[in-house]
């Protein structure tokens, strides 16, 4: 039996699972103050765990994080959360090996382990939700590189200006992240507003006041402003692919959040890309999917870092 630690900026989460990925016992709560929430956590833990035999503890996090010591490094999502013996004091509560990942490693390995990229060799498992990043399974096992930084593809810059994220403009990130497409339609209904044209999903005139599931939500109604939001981030979506592809030749990349949902407006623009883009040779090789465990990847997450931590020890 596993136990599974999810620490997120708004809930935390501690799952007892099998090595199937079949989660048998879930608790959350609101995160609050770092040590209020830390106590928590142990707390929730050793009542979750029971009578259980536990093989092994699994921490995913947002980084930045220092993986192999197992310490959670002031995450912006995280403000208090200054250099916090997160493996140490799991460890020394419960008697149980624990690992610690940042959430995209941990999305990854969870993939890999149970959903989209069960059986691959060489997988990609990219976030696509407020920010950009990714984790990397090369050669059947986890890389996260010589501290814990491979993976950050949001930083690669895709041109010279466009949104800003990561720190910076036309940033993958900036392009290929929630964030980034509601500025696409921000600045696409910018113009037509100027033009003295409507823009359905904007609401008396505020571009500040939507989401993107309401532009995704006229896009397929057929509204121009939106369409050419979703078309952008496609095609930049594509020229960063094609550089991961080239790079990596992996056999599958899995996209999660906002590309899961909205697939049918990015995929088109993204493949037609791809194909001129990418070598023709690893390309072909190369499927583009959503994750299959989809609202369930971040309690599976934590699951996957303690089995890794289990097959290591094994």
């Amino acid at each position: 039996m596993f136990i599974g630690v999810d620490i997120g900026g708004t809930k935390c989460a501690v799952t007892l699972g099998d090595k199937q990925g079949n989660i048998l016992k879930k608790e959350r709560f609101l995160t609050s103050e770092v040590n209020e929430t830390v106590k928590k956590l142990i707390e929730t833990a050793i009542k979750i765990k029971g009578d259980e035999q536990i093989d092994a503890i699994g921490v995913s996090c947002g980084g930045p994080l220092d993986e192999e010591q197992g310490i959670i490094l002031s995450p912006p999502n995280l403000p208090g959360w200054d250099n916090i013996k997160i493996k140490e004091m799991l460890e020394n509560a419960l008697k149980v090996p624990c690992g610690v990942r940042n959430d995209a490693n941990a999305c990854a390995m969870a993939e890999w382990y149970f959903g989209a990229g069960k059986g691959a060799k060489n997988m990609v498992f990219m976030t696509f939700g407020t920010g950009l990043g990714a984790g990397l399974i090369l050669n059947g096992k986890l890389y996260s590189g010589t501290n814990g930084n491979a993976g950050e593809l949001g930083h690669i810059r895709l041109g010279e200006f466009g949104p800003s994220g990561y720190g910076k403009c036309g940033s993958f990130e900036g392009f290929c992240s929630g964030s980034g497409l509601k500025e696409l339609g921000r600045s696409f209904a910018r113009e037509t507003l100027q033009r003295g044209e409507k823009v359905p999903f904007i609401k008396d005139n505020n571009i500040d006041d939507f989401e993107v599931k309401d532009m995704a939500q006229w896009a397929r109604k057929g509204d121009k402003t939106a369409l050419k939001a979703f078309e952008l981030c496609g095609r930049k979506l594509g020229e960063g692919l094609s550089i991961v592809i080239d790079l990596i030749n992996p056999e599958k990349i899995i996209i999660g959040s906002v590309y899961a949902r909205c697939e049918d407006l990015l995929a088109p623009h993204m493949n037609k890309v791809l194909e001129s883009e990418a070598l023709e040779q690893s390309r072909k090789v190369c499927k583009v999917v959503p994750p299959l465990l989809q609202e369930e990847i971040g309690d599976k997450a934590a699951l996957a870092v303690a089995m890794e931590v289990y097959d290591e020890i094994r």
